[in-house]
């Protein structure tokens, strides 16, 4: 075998290199988020007034479209009132729709960002809401 020697230290390194994120890490893998929705807000209101201003699944896809969307609206064409899909009204505002629900913004809105390593700008010009420590 020519450059035996050579090969296995260059498949030891190259295991080495490959392996060493693993065993960085220390075998745990960060956390799958699981974004609250039990803010006391929420459970304070009536049952049949707990609905987003879209269903979950489209929140979920489409949340970030739905903001930017609604930015536009607001500020270039003077537009503040969206109809969602079952023609209830809502009022576009990030702080006043969206944060007087999801006011726990720590765990709803960080905790998937971070997880996806996303850096949203929406608290570049809103004012982010003050947590209440309890």
């Amino acid at each position: 075998m020519y450059n035996g020697g050579k090969i296995i230290i260059g498949l030891l390194i190259f295991i080495g290199l490959v392996s060493f994120p693993f065993l960085y890490s220390g075998g745990k893998a960060t956390a799958k988020p699981d974004p609250k929705i039990d803010t006391p807000e929420i459970l304070s209101m009536p049952e049949k007034e707990r609905k987003c201003v879209e269903s979950k699944a489209f929140m979920k896809k489409e949340h970030m479209q739905l903001l930017n969307d609604w930015r536009d609206w607001v500020v270039r064409d003077g537009n503040t009132v969206y109809t969602n899909a079952e023609g209830k009204t809502f009022n576009m505002s990030l702080q006043n729709t969206c944060m007087k629900c999801h006011s726990n913004k720590a765990k709803f809105c960080d905790e998937c960002h971070n997880y996806t390593a996303v850096k949203p700008y929406c608290w570049d010009c809103h004012l982010a809401p003050k947590e209440k420590k309890s």
